[in-house]
Parts: C-alpha cells; structure tokens; sequence
C-alpha cells in the first residue's frame, strides 16, 4: 500500500508546493481533459523525455529490431518461462457453471474477459521483461482481446531492447513510450491513437500507485503496492544460509523488508551470521544493508505455533516455509501473497520462472486481496433463464418480498405472465 507519509509530503512542482497525491490528481485531469499533449507535455516536463506524437508508440520496426539484436539464449529463456506461465494460468481459468431448473430453464454464471488491459512497465533502475511475462501472459490467457504496454522512455523502459524483444515474443503490438501518472491516465481515459482500457496492472513508483488509486472506478486496478517483502517462517530444521539468501533477496529491492520468525535461537544467530557474510560480497550492498536495518528483523518466538499465528497477522506478499513439516506448518497459516515451501522453493523462482504471477498483495492486503492471475482480467455474469413452471415456483416468493419491499410494480411484472 502506499505509505501515507510518502503520499502527503510536500514536493515543489508546478510552481507551487503540493503533495504528490495533488500532482497526481492534476495530471490526470489535464490528461482526461488534455489528452495526447498532456501526456507529451508531462513527459517532457517531469522525465526530461523527446517523445513527439510521432514517437509516442513504438514502431513495428523497433520490435524486429530489438528481437534481432537479443541473445537467442534470452529469447529461449522468455519461451519457457512463458509455456509455464501459461500452463499454470490455463488451469486456473474459471469455468462457466449451469444448474438445471425443473421447468426445463436453467440458471448460469458465466465468464468473459475484458476487452482491453493496460499494464505499466517500470523503467527507472532496470528493465522487467519479468513483470511483462508476469502480467501479459495472464491476460492473453483470459482471452483479452487488447493489450497495451506502457513504459517510460528510458534505456531501461521503452528503450530497452530485452522488453521490446519480450514484447515481440508476446505478440504485444501496442508500446507507448509513457510512464508515471500520464502513463496511467491515459490507460484510464484514453487519448488520441489509444482507446481506454478496462482493467490497469503492473508495478511503478509512488505517482503510478497514487495514479492507479485516482482512476479506480474509472477502470480496474490490480493493487496499490508497496515494497516488496518476505516472511520466513523455520525451525530447527531450517538452513541458515538458504534463509539467509531468500532474506539478501527481498532486501535488495530497496526498500524491501524481510523477517524471518523461528523459535530456534541457535538458528536466528546463524542466520544473522550468513547474512553479514553474504552481505559484504554483494553488488547492491549499501542499498540491501539499509533495508536491512530499517525494515528487517530476526524475531525470536517462543514457540512454533507463535510464529505461525504471527506469520498469519502479517500477511506477507511472500511466506517461505523452512521447516520438519512444510506443509503442516502451513496448515496454521492462512493470509499470505504466496508461499514456498521447503528448502528449495526460493521467492525468486516465483519472480521469475515457475507459474504464477509475482505480482502479490502487499502490506498486509493478502488478508483479503490475491495476486495476479488470469481471473483478473475476466469477469463473472450470471443468465437467468425461466419456463413459465419455473416462474410459477419462484412468484410467491418474489410476491411476498417485493410486497414487504414497498415495490408493487415487482410483484405486478410477475402477476402480468400469469393473466389471462
């Protein structure tokens, strides 16, 4: 979620101090009301971006050329992760359900995808054909007829030759080379050359979650998120450098927490040793280590249920489960993003090979929210279809509620089939 502290402090733009939530909100205003030349404009103002009208959406020859000039060995890798993505979202899909009525009619929920789907590509510190795979590919398994990629102009965004290549891979046609809370807007009201979306996904900075958050109800969001974290939950059992390892990993997002809840002393102290010796070698150091000291901790419980009642409060996006008996473990646990269990289910096979999307709820949404998967970007209708036997069933009911309602032209559109 994002931190209240960080959406209401006061930043100088525009000529005038307001919080980032005001300069969302102006954005996208001048974006619903502006279009096209509000989001160059933004652009250009805020990420110092060249991007004309003509260069606003990446071209067909942009897309072969990127393709061209990748490792083939990372376009392997982009097919693979891709079947996996797609075997797992496929299995999950919904079905349609019908119950058969005695007079011959039939009640029915049905599912439909939505037509068009936005998702926001980061762009700033590295390039994510990850979180593209993580969030296209659920979408083209719904059956989304449209989907739109948005991605800063920035080597590591609309410029970046591994996304554009992965986009090419994807069948993904439709690149605009935006990003931030214009990005979003224009997802969300649409703008010259671009319809408006039904749903928007996918990670960003603070103005992309608060941009998310003004324009639900306009469309769908997947989540608001905040920094990435992992909850471990071991024993006596656990291994000390595994632990060690899935903690560095989540610490390296910057700002991203990880705390690992074992009732076995011996195993915080050894954990705390693996992770001072992996720290020192490496590369993001100085940023892991503050993540580390602000937002991480080994607690020591006092017993195993403690740690699974307190794991189950924190409703982490990642639970890993290091103990005797994972998956009893997990049977006291039920709030979470998404768990891994065992020894050797690591948070980052989830971010980027085995199935399911790595975009989870964080903050302790997981008590209600879920992650990412291709259910997202369908849904649900029911069809009610009634003989009159089977109207003639149910009109004594509808009489007496709608009655008992004040609505008498409710029970009249029933009393109407059964006149002479």
């Amino acid at each position: 979620m994002v931190s209240p502290a960080a959406a209401t402090r006061t930043i100088e733009i525009f000529g005038e101090p307001l919080t980032p939530k005001q300069v969302v909100a102006k954005i996208c205003d001048d974006v619903k009301a502006k279009g096209r030349e509000a989001v160059l404009d933004y652009s250009r103002r805020i990420d110092r971006a060249e991007v004309s009208a003509e260069s606003l959406f990446v071209t067909a020859e942009a897309f072969e050329q990127a393709h061209a000039s990748v490792a083939p060995a990372f376009l392997e890798t982009v097919r693979r992760v891709r079947a996996r993505v797609e075997r797992f979202q496929q299995a999950v899909l919904p079905k349609d359900a019908t119950v058969a009525l005695a007079g011959g009619g039939s009640l029915r929920q049905r599912y439909l995808p939505l037509d068009r789907a936005g998702i926001c590509i980061p762009g700033g510190a590295a390039a994510y054909p990850s979180s593209l795979l993580m969030t296209a590919v659920p979408a083209q398994v719904a059956g989304v007829r449209d989907i739109v990629v948005v991605a800063p102009p920035t080597p590591f965004g609309s410029d970046n030759a591994h996304l554009l290549a992965t986009c090419h891979e994807l069948g993904l046609s439709c690149v605009m080379r935006a990003g931030g809370a214009q990005a979003v807007a224009a997802l969300a009201y649409g703008i010259e050359g671009l319809a408006r979306v039904d749903t928007i996904v996918g990670p960003g900075n603070l103005f992309v979650a608060l941009a998310k958050q003004h324009v639900f109800g306009d469309v769908s969001i997947d989540s608001i998120a905040g920094p990435s974290e992992i909850v471990i939950v071991a024993d006596a059992s656990g291994s000390p450098e595994y632990i060690a390892a899935d903690m560095l990993a989540q610490a390296e997002h910057s700002p991203g927490s990880a705390i690992l809840l074992t009732s076995c002393r011996d195993l915080g102290k050894a954990v705390v040793e693996a992770v001072r010796r992996r720290l020192a070698v490496l590369e993001r150091a100085e940023l892991t280590r503050e993540s580390l000291e602000r937002f991480s901790a080994v607690v020591i419980t006092t017993s195993d249920a403690e740690s699974q009642q307190l794991a189950d409060e924190l409703a982490a996006e990642h639970l890993s489960i290091d103990t005797a008996d994972p998956e009893a473990t997990l049977a006291g646990i039920r709030h979470a993003g998404a768990v891994f269990l065992g020894p050797y289910s690591p948070v980052a096979a989830g971010d980027y090979a085995a199935g399911p999307s790595h975009v989870l709820p964080t903050a302790a949404t997981a008590r209600f929210a879920a992650g990412l998967s291709a259910t997202h970007f369908m849904r649900s209708g029911s069809v009610i279809h009634l003989s009159k036997p089977d109207l003639a069933d149910l009109a004594d009911d509808i009489r007496t509620l709608a009655e008992t309602e004040g609505l008498t032209a409710h029970r009249r559109s029933v009393d109407a089939r059964f006149e002479a």
